[in-house]
């Protein structure tokens, strides 16, 4: 079982930047790629970058390719979203998630076995 505990959401005003914070408890962190997705308003969930549990390797959405870094750090059980460059477009609730032994790009929903709750992103025009 795998608990997290997503923070550093807030407001922010276009070209800003923020911090994501993901926090994980129970066993074995390492073994669990991470990934981070988003919901606007009135839309599905939508990926936005996996970092996988070996290598470890990144991949990306498209659409925050360039501006959006994921890392971990396992000593602190903690996996990161540095969002720079924000844009009106990227507001939505940021949810983490994980998956056991992920070693490849998994870009969806159903490939992840636990969630953490959101954390919401606001960027003002």
């Amino acid at each position: 079982q795998v608990q997290l505990v997503e923070s550093g959401g807030g407001l922010v005003q276009a070209g800003g930047s923020l911090r994501l914070s993901c926090a994980a408890s129970g066993r074995t962190f390492s073994s669990y790629a991470m990934g981070w997705f988003r919901q606007a308003p009135g839309k599905e969930r939508e990926f936005a970058a996996e970092i996988t549990w070996s290598g470890p390797n990144t991949y990306y959405a498209d659409s925050v390719k360039g501006r959006f870094t994921i890392s971990r750090v396992g000593a602190k059980n903690t996996v990161y979203l540095q969002m720079n460059s924000l844009k009106p477009e990227d507001t939505a609730v940021y949810y983490c998630a994980a998956k056991l032994y992920g070693s490849r790009r998994y870009d969806k929903e159903q490939d992840y076995e636990y969630w953490g709750q959101g954390t919401q992103v606001t960027v003002s025009s």
